[in-house]
């Protein structure tokens, strides 16, 4: 049995290293300005290597499913998967004469990344790049960024549930992550309450982070708030009744467990009071994660990137899971391993082996005061617990 498979989106991220002199300068990114910048990092970006080679860093048995071109850029996909595990590259799908994907990620420190990305074959993955068969042998199903895969999004969303369909009935744990839509692009258009009217019935654990969800599910919110404090600084104006609200919608579509990642105010867990059938990945104590609302706050580190953050977040919720962690086990996990990304410039560099980790944690790391902030949630063995937490 596999424990993992994570499936999805899978590009080349080409990192320039960035110093503070550089991001600092009145002319950096000025147009027709030259900076100077360091060496590049070459490395795999997108949930399927993020996400993937965070749970295989954390010790997870994971498979890997994608779909590349047959360009170099795909011969460099492999190759850097390879670096980690020869196997890891043996499960991505070939589209014949398409272009690979790939990410060029401005990742000044202190600062939020931008990426310049080309979607490639990811635009053309559909259910068919997802064997039955292999499914059969998971634990757990693991599927992110369908905003950054054509296919996914649109005609309301038909493939993604397919794709989702196909890993519930082979009776696997289906997680959903998601990426910001392009208010711009197709992908901002696209139905998403309808999508996610479609998708959440098949996933166990919803995985998005509060402004994605704010996106798709209160639109006219998502647009106030970027006007009025831009999107950098949104996250700081959602207020804890606000998350509360989104994910207790997230669960009325078909949701057991939402999980918001909230950036530097940490990670927001809710599950539904009855989880019903989980899958092979089933919680070890289902009584402990049912009818729960918990906020973990981030552990203090020095930030050298946050590409992939998001990602190694959820790997270690998702590993928690895997290894039988009670809730506030994983959440905590979650939380740690997102810490140890960040100290990296690159995604997965800074994951360090779930025991290192673990053992990290019991040290008494530090934490980050924000979180739910001046709502009156008490705080509880380094976990703020909500007003609808079961166990409050």
């Amino acid at each position: 049995m596999i424990d993992a498979i994570v499936a999805g989106h899978l590009c080349v991220d080409i990192i320039p290293t960035i110093d503070q002199v550089a991001a600092s300068s009145e002319s950096f990114l000025a147009p027709g300005r030259l900076t100077e910048v360091g060496p590049a990092v070459l490395s795999t970006g997108g949930a399927v290597s993020n996400t993937g080679l965070a749970l295989h860093r954390l010790g997870v048995d994971v498979r890997l499913v994608a779909r590349v071109g047959d360009d170099q850029i795909a011969d460099l996909t492999r190759s850097l998967l390879q670096r980690y595990g020869a196997h890891l590259a043996d499960t991505l799908g070939v589209g014949a004469g398409e272009p690979s994907s790939y990410s060029v990620v401005i990742n000044p420190p202190g600062i939020d990344r931008t990426f310049l990305h080309c979607t490639g074959t990811n635009d053309t993955f559909g259910p068919e790049d997802v064997d039955p068969s292999l499914v059969s042998q998971a634990r757990l199903f693991h599927f992110g960024y369908p905003p950054l895969m054509r296919r996914m999004y649109a005609d309301g969303g038909i493939a993604l549930a397919e794709t989702l369909d196909t890993a519930h009935r082979a009776g696997a744990t289906v997680a959903l992550d998601m990426a910001m839509p392009d208010p711009a692009k197709p992908s901002g258009q696209a139905d998403w309450p309808g999508i996610l009217v479609r998708a959440l019935p098949h996933v166990q654990l919803f995985v998005p982070s509060v402004e994605e969800l704010l996106y798709m599910l209160r639109r006219p919110r998502y647009d106030e708030l970027a006007r009025d404090v831009g999107q950098a600084d949104m996250l700081d104006e959602i207020t804890a009744d606000e998350v509360s609200s989104l994910a207790r919608a997230a669960i009325t579509l078909g949701a057991r467990i939402v999980l918001l990642k909230m950036g530097h105010r940490g990670l927001y867990v809710r599950t539904a009071p009855d989880l019903g059938d989980m899958g092979r990945a089933a919680p070890a104590d289902p009584a402990n994660w049912s009818g729960r609302e918990l906020w973990a706050p981030c552990f203090h580190v020095t930030v050298r990137g946050t590409v992939g953050a998001g990602d190694a977040t959820i790997a270690g919720f998702l590993a928690g899971l895997l290894k039988g962690e009670t809730i506030e086990g994983a959440l905590t996990a979650g939380v740690a391993v997102g810490a140890c990304c960040v100290e990296t410039p690159d995604a997965t560099s800074g994951i360090r082996p779930w025991e290192t980790t673990q053992a990290r944690i019991a040290s008494g790391w530090d934490r980050l005061p924000a979180g739910p902030e001046d709502q009156g949630w008490p705080r509880q063995g380094g976990l703020w617990h909500g007003p609808e937490d079961r166990a409050h």
